[in-house]
Protein backbone atom coordinates (compact mmCIF):
# COMPACT_ATOMS: atom_id res chain seq x y z
CA UNK A 1 0.00 0.00 0.00
CA UNK A 2 2.45 2.39 0.61
CA UNK A 3 4.25 1.83 -2.39
CA UNK A 4 1.32 2.63 -4.61
CA UNK A 5 0.86 5.72 -2.27
CA UNK A 6 5.07 6.48 -3.24
CA UNK A 7 4.36 5.58 -7.32
CA UNK A 8 1.41 8.18 -7.20
CA UNK A 9 3.03 10.81 -5.30
CA UNK A 10 5.66 10.35 -8.02
CA UNK A 11 3.89 10.88 -10.69
CA UNK A 12 1.15 13.83 -9.28
CA UNK A 13 4.81 15.76 -8.74
CA UNK A 14 6.23 14.75 -11.99
CA UNK A 15 2.60 15.88 -13.63
CA UNK A 16 2.80 19.10 -11.83
CA UNK A 17 6.62 19.77 -12.85
CA UNK A 18 5.93 18.99 -16.23
CA UNK A 19 3.01 21.15 -16.11
CA UNK A 20 4.73 23.93 -14.49
CA UNK A 21 7.99 24.40 -16.97
CA UNK A 22 5.26 23.56 -19.91
CA UNK A 23 2.74 26.87 -18.45
CA UNK A 24 6.40 29.07 -18.02
CA UNK A 25 7.40 28.22 -21.85
CA UNK A 26 4.35 29.41 -23.23
CA UNK A 27 4.49 32.40 -20.42
CA UNK A 28 7.77 33.09 -21.91
CA UNK A 29 6.67 33.38 -25.43
CA UNK A 30 7.16 29.81 -26.74
CA UNK A 31 4.21 29.97 -29.10
CA UNK A 32 4.32 33.67 -29.19
CA UNK A 33 2.91 34.52 -33.07
CA UNK A 34 6.18 36.55 -34.91
CA UNK A 35 5.11 38.84 -37.28
CA UNK A 36 8.31 39.96 -39.59
CA UNK A 37 7.47 43.09 -41.40
CA UNK A 38 9.35 46.27 -42.99
CA UNK A 39 9.08 49.52 -42.05
CA UNK A 40 9.51 52.29 -39.77
CA UNK A 41 12.51 51.25 -37.22
CA UNK A 42 11.02 50.82 -33.42
CA UNK A 43 13.83 53.78 -32.67
CA UNK A 44 15.11 56.83 -33.67
CA UNK A 45 18.62 58.12 -33.79
CA UNK A 46 20.13 56.82 -30.31
CA UNK A 47 23.70 57.59 -28.15
CA UNK A 48 24.66 54.73 -26.65
CA UNK A 49 26.90 53.54 -23.93
CA UNK A 50 28.45 50.69 -24.83
CA UNK A 51 31.28 47.49 -24.62
CA UNK A 52 32.73 46.09 -27.72
CA UNK A 53 32.98 42.16 -27.51
CA UNK A 54 34.47 39.00 -29.14
CA UNK A 55 33.17 35.10 -28.88
CA UNK A 56 29.74 33.18 -28.33
CA UNK A 57 26.66 35.44 -28.28
CA UNK A 58 25.82 33.07 -25.09
CA UNK A 59 28.41 34.73 -23.35
CA UNK A 60 26.73 38.10 -23.84
CA UNK A 61 24.71 37.99 -20.51
CA UNK A 62 27.44 38.74 -18.25
CA UNK A 63 28.19 42.35 -20.09
CA UNK A 64 24.50 42.88 -20.07
CA UNK A 65 24.45 42.52 -16.54
CA UNK A 66 27.00 45.02 -15.94
CA UNK A 67 25.21 47.73 -18.32
CA UNK A 68 21.88 47.37 -16.36
CA UNK A 69 23.15 47.61 -13.42
CA UNK A 70 24.73 50.87 -13.91
CA UNK A 71 21.34 52.07 -15.10
CA UNK A 72 18.69 50.03 -14.10
CA UNK A 73 15.70 52.32 -15.76
CA UNK A 74 17.23 52.31 -19.36
CA UNK A 75 16.58 50.38 -22.00
CA UNK A 76 19.51 47.84 -23.11
CA UNK A 77 20.43 47.62 -26.54
CA UNK A 78 22.73 44.95 -28.48
CA UNK A 79 24.09 45.10 -31.88
CA UNK A 80 25.60 41.86 -33.48
CA UNK A 81 27.48 41.95 -36.62
CA UNK A 82 28.73 38.67 -37.17
CA UNK A 83 27.14 34.84 -38.05
CA UNK A 84 27.54 32.96 -34.92
CA UNK A 85 28.84 30.23 -37.23
CA UNK A 86 31.76 32.60 -37.92
CA UNK A 87 33.86 35.41 -35.66
CA UNK A 88 31.57 36.70 -33.28
CA UNK A 89 31.47 40.65 -32.61
CA UNK A 90 29.13 42.40 -30.90
CA UNK A 91 28.08 45.53 -28.99
CA UNK A 92 26.22 45.07 -25.62
CA UNK A 93 25.29 48.33 -24.00
CA UNK A 94 22.32 50.87 -22.85
CA UNK A 95 20.74 53.88 -24.39
CA UNK A 96 21.60 56.54 -22.73
CA UNK A 97 18.76 59.12 -24.64
CA UNK A 98 16.82 59.25 -28.31
CA UNK A 99 16.21 61.74 -30.48
CA UNK A 100 16.50 65.34 -29.45
CA UNK A 101 17.44 64.53 -26.11
CA UNK A 102 20.75 64.98 -24.35
CA UNK A 103 22.27 62.39 -22.28
CA UNK A 104 22.33 62.96 -18.07
CA UNK A 105 26.16 63.86 -17.63
CA UNK A 106 26.76 61.84 -14.35
CA UNK A 107 25.22 59.03 -16.05
CA UNK A 108 27.11 59.16 -18.93
CA UNK A 109 30.50 60.28 -16.49
CA UNK A 110 29.61 56.49 -14.83
CA UNK A 111 29.32 54.13 -17.40
CA UNK A 112 32.77 55.92 -18.90
CA UNK A 113 34.13 55.56 -15.47
CA UNK A 114 33.59 51.68 -15.92
CA UNK A 115 34.91 50.92 -19.25
CA UNK A 116 32.22 51.81 -21.41
CA UNK A 117 32.26 54.58 -24.38
CA UNK A 118 29.62 56.59 -26.04
CA UNK A 119 28.35 56.67 -29.67
CA UNK A 120 25.57 58.05 -31.24
CA UNK A 121 23.53 55.78 -34.05
CA UNK A 122 21.66 57.25 -36.69
CA UNK A 123 18.57 57.36 -37.58
CA UNK A 124 17.36 54.79 -40.38
CA UNK A 125 13.55 55.43 -42.49
CA UNK A 126 13.06 51.41 -43.36
CA UNK A 127 14.40 47.97 -41.45
CA UNK A 128 13.34 44.96 -41.30
CA UNK A 129 11.30 44.66 -37.43
CA UNK A 130 9.67 42.51 -35.35
CA UNK A 131 9.19 41.83 -31.34
CA UNK A 132 9.22 39.22 -28.64
CA UNK A 133 7.71 39.43 -25.44
CA UNK A 134 10.19 39.87 -22.49
CA UNK A 135 7.99 38.47 -19.51
CA UNK A 136 10.79 36.16 -17.85
CA UNK A 137 14.54 35.97 -18.29
CA UNK A 138 14.28 32.50 -20.81
CA UNK A 139 12.54 35.32 -22.99
CA UNK A 140 16.03 36.52 -23.74
CA UNK A 141 17.13 32.47 -24.66
CA UNK A 142 13.51 31.71 -26.63
CA UNK A 143 13.56 34.95 -28.46
CA UNK A 144 16.88 34.67 -30.77
CA UNK A 145 15.85 31.09 -31.79
CA UNK A 146 12.27 32.21 -33.17
CA UNK A 147 12.89 35.22 -34.22
CA UNK A 148 16.31 34.81 -36.33
CA UNK A 149 15.28 31.84 -38.47
CA UNK A 150 12.37 33.89 -39.31
CA UNK A 151 14.17 37.12 -39.70
CA UNK A 152 16.53 35.26 -42.89
CA UNK A 153 13.96 33.68 -44.40
CA UNK A 154 12.65 37.11 -44.97
CA UNK A 155 15.71 38.65 -45.66
CA UNK A 156 16.53 35.80 -48.11
CA UNK A 157 12.92 35.82 -49.94
CA UNK A 158 13.37 39.13 -50.58
CA UNK A 159 16.74 39.46 -51.72
CA UNK A 160 17.36 42.35 -49.17
CA UNK A 161 20.82 43.66 -48.22
CA UNK A 162 20.17 44.31 -44.30
CA UNK A 163 22.24 44.06 -41.69
CA UNK A 164 23.65 44.17 -38.46
CA UNK A 165 21.15 42.91 -35.94
CA UNK A 166 20.33 44.67 -33.27
CA UNK A 167 18.30 44.08 -30.36
CA UNK A 168 16.35 46.64 -28.13
CA UNK A 169 15.37 45.19 -24.77
CA UNK A 170 12.11 47.41 -23.06
CA UNK A 171 10.49 46.39 -19.63
CA UNK A 172 7.97 43.99 -21.24
CA UNK A 173 9.23 43.29 -24.96
CA UNK A 174 12.24 42.36 -27.21
CA UNK A 175 12.33 44.54 -30.35
CA UNK A 176 14.41 43.53 -32.87
CA UNK A 177 15.87 45.52 -36.07
CA UNK A 178 17.85 44.91 -39.42
CA UNK A 179 18.96 48.13 -41.03
CA UNK A 180 18.18 48.35 -44.47
CA UNK A 181 19.95 52.02 -45.39
CA UNK A 182 23.00 53.48 -43.58
CA UNK A 183 24.66 49.98 -41.51
CA UNK A 184 27.87 51.18 -41.56
CA UNK A 185 27.08 54.09 -39.22
CA UNK A 186 26.36 50.98 -36.94
CA UNK A 187 29.51 49.90 -36.73
CA UNK A 188 31.38 51.37 -33.82
CA UNK A 189 34.89 52.27 -34.28
CA UNK A 190 36.55 49.01 -32.99
CA UNK A 191 34.27 47.28 -35.67
CA UNK A 192 35.95 49.45 -38.28
CA UNK A 193 39.04 48.86 -36.77
CA UNK A 194 38.86 45.00 -37.29
CA UNK A 195 37.13 45.11 -40.86
CA UNK A 196 40.63 47.34 -41.65
CA UNK A 197 42.70 44.72 -40.26
CA UNK A 198 41.17 41.81 -42.12
CA UNK A 199 40.96 43.55 -44.67
CA UNK A 200 44.87 44.31 -45.04
CA UNK A 201 45.68 40.26 -43.98
CA UNK A 202 43.13 39.73 -47.00
CA UNK A 203 45.66 41.65 -49.22
CA UNK A 204 48.61 40.12 -47.87
CA UNK A 205 47.59 36.66 -48.47
CA UNK A 206 46.75 38.00 -52.04
CA UNK A 207 50.32 39.13 -52.23
CA UNK A 208 52.02 35.97 -51.63
CA UNK A 209 49.93 34.44 -54.04
CA UNK A 210 51.47 36.40 -56.96
CA UNK A 211 54.48 35.19 -58.66
CA UNK A 212 57.56 37.93 -59.40
CA UNK A 213 56.15 39.57 -61.91
CA UNK A 214 53.14 40.39 -60.24
CA UNK A 215 50.70 37.74 -61.46
CA UNK A 216 47.90 36.36 -59.28
CA UNK A 217 49.08 32.34 -58.70
CA UNK A 218 45.78 30.41 -58.25
CA UNK A 219 45.23 27.75 -56.61
CA UNK A 220 42.76 24.83 -57.23
CA UNK A 221 42.22 23.87 -53.64
CA UNK A 222 41.31 27.42 -52.51
CA UNK A 223 38.17 28.27 -50.60
CA UNK A 224 35.31 30.29 -51.09
CA UNK A 225 35.99 33.75 -49.82
CA UNK A 226 33.31 34.81 -46.67
CA UNK A 227 30.58 36.77 -48.36
CA UNK A 228 28.56 38.64 -45.58
CA UNK A 229 25.81 38.96 -47.41
CA UNK A 230 24.83 35.29 -46.98
CA UNK A 231 25.62 35.70 -43.47
CA UNK A 232 25.51 38.97 -41.98
CA UNK A 233 21.77 38.76 -40.86
CA UNK A 234 21.10 35.48 -41.42
CA UNK A 235 21.86 35.90 -38.00
CA UNK A 236 21.06 35.17 -39.94
CA UNK A 237 20.97 36.81 -41.69
CA UNK A 238 21.62 38.23 -41.96
CA UNK A 239 21.91 37.60 -42.47
CA UNK A 240 21.87 38.99 -43.79
CA UNK A 241 23.16 39.57 -41.62
CA UNK A 242 22.21 40.86 -44.17
CA UNK A 243 21.57 39.96 -47.46
CA UNK A 244 25.37 41.41 -49.69
CA UNK A 245 28.51 42.00 -50.14
CA UNK A 246 31.64 41.52 -47.66
CA UNK A 247 32.14 44.18 -45.35
CA UNK A 248 35.13 45.27 -47.10
CA UNK A 249 33.06 45.81 -50.48
CA UNK A 250 30.30 47.48 -47.97
CA UNK A 251 33.10 49.78 -46.47
CA UNK A 252 34.37 50.92 -49.87
CA UNK A 253 30.98 51.17 -51.60
CA UNK A 254 31.27 54.51 -52.41
CA UNK A 255 34.29 53.95 -55.35
CA UNK A 256 32.83 51.36 -56.69
CA UNK A 257 29.73 53.63 -57.59
CA UNK A 258 32.63 55.62 -59.02
CA UNK A 259 34.04 52.82 -60.97
CA UNK A 260 30.74 51.40 -62.08
CA UNK A 261 29.83 54.77 -63.50
CA UNK A 262 32.85 54.99 -66.22
CA UNK A 263 32.34 51.24 -66.32
CA UNK A 264 29.07 51.73 -68.06
CA UNK A 265 30.12 54.99 -70.07
CA UNK A 266 32.59 52.62 -71.99
CA UNK A 267 30.12 49.39 -72.39
CA UNK A 268 27.55 52.21 -74.42
CA UNK A 269 30.45 53.10 -76.23
CA UNK A 270 30.98 49.21 -77.13
CA UNK A 271 27.52 48.41 -77.96
CA UNK A 272 27.30 51.71 -80.31
CA UNK A 273 30.23 50.46 -82.09
CA UNK A 274 29.76 46.94 -82.41
CA UNK A 275 26.10 47.86 -84.20
CA UNK A 276 27.49 48.32 -87.26
CA UNK A 277 29.25 44.74 -87.12
CA UNK A 278 26.39 43.31 -86.78
CA UNK A 279 24.02 45.16 -89.36
CA UNK A 280 27.05 44.14 -91.61
CA UNK A 281 26.84 40.16 -90.87
CA UNK A 282 22.91 40.21 -91.23
CA UNK A 283 23.59 41.78 -94.78
CA UNK A 284 26.38 38.77 -95.77
CA UNK A 285 23.20 36.56 -94.24
CA UNK A 286 20.82 37.67 -96.56
CA UNK A 287 23.49 37.27 -99.53
CA UNK A 288 24.03 33.84 -99.06
CA UNK A 289 20.06 32.85 -98.88
CA UNK A 290 19.82 34.88 -102.37
CA UNK A 291 22.32 32.57 -104.02
CA UNK A 292 20.14 29.88 -102.66
CA UNK A 293 16.91 31.10 -103.51
CA UNK A 294 18.41 31.60 -107.61
CA UNK A 295 19.62 28.36 -107.27
CA UNK A 296 15.49 26.87 -106.30
CA UNK A 297 13.52 29.07 -107.92
CA UNK A 298 15.05 28.78 -111.65
CA UNK A 299 15.82 25.36 -111.74
CA UNK A 300 15.30 25.49 -115.19
CA UNK A 301 17.81 27.65 -116.13
CA UNK A 302 20.56 25.88 -113.60
CA UNK A 303 20.84 22.72 -116.19
CA UNK A 304 22.86 25.07 -117.95
CA UNK A 305 25.65 26.40 -115.60
CA UNK A 306 26.00 30.05 -117.51
CA UNK A 307 22.45 30.46 -116.62
CA UNK A 308 22.66 30.05 -113.23
CA UNK A 309 25.99 32.06 -112.62
CA UNK A 310 24.59 34.97 -114.54
CA UNK A 311 21.42 35.35 -112.22
CA UNK A 312 23.69 34.53 -109.37
CA UNK A 313 25.88 37.27 -110.17
CA UNK A 314 23.27 39.62 -110.91
CA UNK A 315 21.87 39.51 -107.52
CA UNK A 316 25.02 39.39 -105.75
CA UNK A 317 25.75 42.77 -107.29
CA UNK A 318 22.26 44.02 -106.41
CA UNK A 319 23.08 43.13 -103.03
CA UNK A 320 26.63 44.89 -102.11
CA UNK A 321 24.79 47.76 -104.10
CA UNK A 322 22.44 48.24 -101.50
CA UNK A 323 25.17 47.29 -98.99
CA UNK A 324 27.34 50.14 -99.90
CA UNK A 325 24.82 52.75 -99.70
CA UNK A 326 23.65 51.65 -95.89
CA UNK A 327 27.31 52.00 -95.13
CA UNK A 328 27.53 55.66 -96.64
Amino acid sequence: MSDLFLLLLIIVLLVCLVVTVGGLLLYSGLLSDIVIRTGPPPIRNVTIAYKFKEGPYKDCGAAYTESCSIGPKLNAIGVFYDDPKQKCRYVVGSILCEGEEKPDEDLQKLYEKFGFKVLSLPEVSHAVTTSFPCTTPLSHVLGPYRVYPRIASYIEERKLCAFPNIEIYRSDVINYMVPLSRQTDFFVPEMKEEVRTDVKEEDSDDDRGTDITGKKIFSVSGGVPWDSRETSLAVSTAASMASSLPLRDVLDASEDLKHRDNSDRGSNDSVGSGSSFEELDMDQEELGDGEERVKKEDGEEEDTPEGGERKAAELVAEKKERLGEGEE
